[in-house]
């Protein structure tokens, strides 16, 4: 079933599938990740169990939403990836654009192992890394994480990416106000808050300019 047979997707902005490149081709590659991701985690505790039956909404757009905020980016840094989001729906949008290249950035090793063979079968322009994000040296356009860490943590670990010219762009819940004024006790940055298009209870965190406080 493509996205424009899905009753639950039918609320999307009418060039949501054009501006993020949802071709066939990468509906049929989500499919399959779905696949591969309902086995793994019944070997791993990649997702919770009951976001599966969302898989499309939970996952795919809530992942894909990014991708429609900065459309022309290339180059991605996800932090914190887990089970590939928002990392491995990005790398099935962006296979075959010139120049496109996901880092996936996890510490878990087997996670490592689900996210690199996931990867590789897909066909996907992404590089694993099994490491903090911290203690990495990666350069990229946008650095992004959903449901990685409060703010305040967070933004010490994208750091390094801002300091070499990322922009973040991270998925967030409605408390996310809440999360910006802790941590500006630690951190100077602009913020512009958006709303998701996948759960109304979702946000989309555009964050610039960061420096320490």
């Amino acid at each position: 079933m493509s996205i424009d047979a899905r009753p639950e997707l039918a609320a999307l902005p009418a060039d949501f599938r054009e501006t993020v490149y949802w071709t066939a081709e990468a509906d049929v590659a989500f499919g399959r990740l779905e696949s591969l991701l309902i086995a793994a985690n019944k070997r791993m505790n990649l997702v919770g169990a009951s976001t599966l039956s969302q898989f499309w909404t939970r996952h795919v757009v809530d992942s894909a939403q990014l991708l429609w905020m900065a459309p022309q980016a290339r180059v991605w840094a996800d932090i914190g990836s887990g089970a590939g989001f928002p990392g491995l729906v990005l790398g099935i949008l962006l296979r075959g654009q010139p120049s496109a290249r996901i880092h996936l950035i996890e510490s878990a090793a087997k996670r490592c192992g689900f996210l690199s063979a996931t990867a590789a079968e897909l066909g996907l322009p992404c590089s694993v890394h099994n490491a903090r994000a911290e203690a990495t040296h990666i350069e990229a356009e946008v650095v992004t994480a959903r449901a990685c860490a409060p703010l305040e943590r967070l933004l010490g670990y994208a750091q390094p990416f801002f300091a070499r010219g990322a922009r973040g762009i991270f998925l967030k819940g409605e408390g996310v106000e809440a999360e910006i004024s802790a941590a500006r006790r630690h951190w100077r940055f602009d913020a512009e808050i958006g709303m998701s298009l996948s759960d109304p209870r979702g946000r989309i965190l555009s964050i610039g300019r960061l420096a320490r406080a």
